[in-house]
């Protein structure tokens, strides 16, 4: 499979849904063709001017509420409100779109995490909390689908046909300032299911390879192996034997250091009782 899905600092970012930008290139003509400024679609939509040109550009999804009131405006006689039953929001970002599909099917699934609570762990709450800190910020639609789309995730854990999960947390995950008695009883509820494992590894237990950042481990049903990264600008899905392997080499010896699942328990509940 390769690499995929790399954007980066000299890379553009993925592109849009064509969808979102045939929408949003549609509502520009009719618009410039009326005469009608942005300011003034913007006004009848209850939208700012910034907003509509990037639903044009495609940057943004064009909304039912835009598209209705453009083609109200523009008097598009329907062609423009036909345009909704072909949008729909992606669940998730567009970096992460290939990660998604690999998970969703994944027999087993082993993570390390830095500074965030795993989406396959975060209660509602705390996904709520970071969505809504997100820069730019998402607007409130986007916040709901996408924190309904994580939840959504989290069925890996209880599956039918079980997924083996093997989850170590930095300490520094557990002290966040999201994380409440409510994430971390979470975490304990999950970490007795019989196909997780869940480790912690203190501050005073920290070796380099564990500061680098996170990273997941994914093996398929036919036994391909990835390895991701992911940050908010930059995300990488690969299959190289190479990249791969040191990546597994890596979480080796940061699972190596971390506690034993009993005692990580422990260290999460002694957590809960200081709050």
């Amino acid at each position: 499979m390769g690499v995929v899905s790399l954007p980066n600092r000299n890379q553009s970012p993925a592109q849009p849904p064509i969808a979102w930008r045939y929408a949003g290139d549609q509502v520009k003509r009719w618009r410039t063709k009326a005469g009608v400024t942005r300011e003034e679609l913007g006004l009848v939509a209850s939208y700012a001017p910034d907003t509509v040109k990037a639903m044009e550009q495609g940057v943004r999804m064009p909304t039912p509420k835009l598209l209705d009131a453009a083609d109200d405006l523009l008097r598009a006689e329907g062609l423009l409100s036909a345009a909704k039953q072909y949008l729909r929001r992606e669940k998730f970002p567009a970096r992460a779109h290939d990660f998604m599909v690999h998970e969703s099917c994944a027999v087993s699934l082993w993570s390390y995490e830095v500074a965030l609570v795993p989406g396959l762990l975060q209660t509602k709450a705390y996904a709520q909390a970071l969505m809504g800190g997100f820069l730019p910020p998402l607007d409130e639609e986007t916040i709901e689908e996408r924190v309904a789309a994580r939840l959504e995730r989290q069925e890996l854990l209880t599956r039918k046909q079980p997924v083996t999960l093997s989850f170590v947390l930095y300490e520094a995950v557990l002290l966040g300032p999201y994380v409440d008695a409510e994430q971390l009883l979470q975490l304990l509820e999950a970490s007795r299911l019989r196909n997780v494992s869940l480790q912690v590894l203190p501050y005073k237990r920290a070796i380099p390879a564990a500061l680098v950042g996170p990273m997941v481990l994914l093996e398929s049903s036919d036994g391909e192996r990835f390895a991701y990264e992911d940050s908010q600008f930059a995300s990488q899905l690969t299959s190289e034997p190479d990249i791969v392997n040191s990546a597994t080499e890596r979480l080796s010896m940061i699972r190596a250091e971390a506690l034993g699942t009993d005692e990580s328990a422990h260290f999460i509940e002694r957590i809960v009782g200081e709050l």
